[in-house]
């Protein structure tokens, strides 16, 4: 594998995360080679001096492995997003676009002339690989926001029920070359789950699905538990996305499809089951699959 992100969530019992730069850490600390980062830190929540300096301290710690990607959203449900405000006010996404600018002048040292700070702060440590920013998104504005900022696009099929590829088609079409980046770069989110044959892998689907249809609320259920509150398959409510699930084969297939409908250029794997032995075999299976 090239790279594994934590996501950031609040007030929700079912997924880890309310502090992805200490997860990240934690996980670079961990392993060697791998690139660590974030799907993403919820920008409109903190300053972005603050930001850039946590991760400049990562990457400092850990060069040339830290990315960065980044979120309007609140990760959250609109009363928590009021408690994590200083202000107790909700975050505003219309503040977004001039936060992610300034965070990257932050990164490189680089604000323009007309910002208050130029030439009197100093985002430290000073490092020679700043993290790369990837913009997180699921909607034809991320993508386009993304394209302005000549920035990689990490599309979140996985949350979405928009017609994905037309939206990343766009967004190497409306791509700045001038920015940040020469080359547009599309990165793909998709819920995947591999097990050993079809069958298997479906049985792990069956509680997420029950877990979906509650809202994600709560921790993921037990097969004990699906079995006892729905018995029988579970569908899929029709604002879920549906996931990439089988044996190797099977999701390999899904995987080439899908990448090949995007153009993208890469596929990150969103395995969420309620059994950390099946997650991790899943991945295995899938690294096999792709003769990673």
């Amino acid at each position: 594998y090239h790279r594994y992100w934590v996501a950031e969530h609040h007030n929700t019992l079912g997924l880890a995360g309310s502090a992805p730069e200490i997860l990240v850490g934690h996980i670079a600390q961990a392993t060697e080679t791998l690139r660590v980062g974030t799907g993403g830190v919820m920008l409109p929540h903190y300053s972005p001096l603050k930001v850039a300096e946590s991760f400049k301290v990562l990457s400092a710690l850990h060069p040339g492995r830290i990315d960065l990607g980044l979120g309007r959203a609140p990760g959250s449900d609109q009363v928590t997003a009021v408690a994590l405000s200083q202000t107790r006010q909700p975050p505003s996404a219309q503040h977004y676009p001039a936060m992610v600018a300034e965070l990257d002048g932050w990164l490189r040292n680089a604000l323009p002339e007309e910002s208050p700070f130029h030439g009197r702060v100093t985002a430290t440590p000073v490092v020679e690989e700043p993290p790369p920013i990837f913009l997180l998104g699921s909607s034809p504005d991320s993508a386009a926001l993304a394209a302005h900022f000549g920035l990689p696009l990490a599309f979140a099929d996985f949350i979405t029920m928009a017609d994905g590829p037309s939206i990343t088609h766009a967004y190497r079409r409306q791509y700045d070359a001038d920015g940040r980046n020469a080359e547009p770069y599309v990165l793909i989110a998709a819920s995947v789950i591999c097990a050993e044959t079809d069958d298997e892998a479906q049985a792990l689907a069956e509680p997420v699905k029950l877990w979906r249809q509650r809202g994600l609320s709560g921790p993921i259920p037990t097969p004990e538990e699906t079995a006892v509150h729905r018995p029988g398959p579970l569908d899929i409510p029709a604002q879920r996305k549906p996931m990439i699930v089988g044996s190797p084969a099977t999701v390999k297939a899904g995987v080439e499809e899908m990448v090949r409908a995007y153009g993208a250029d890469e596929f990150m794997a969103v395995t969420i089951v309620w059994s950390h032995e099946a997650r991790a075999r899943s991945y295995e299976l899938l690294a096999d699959a792709f003769a990673l």
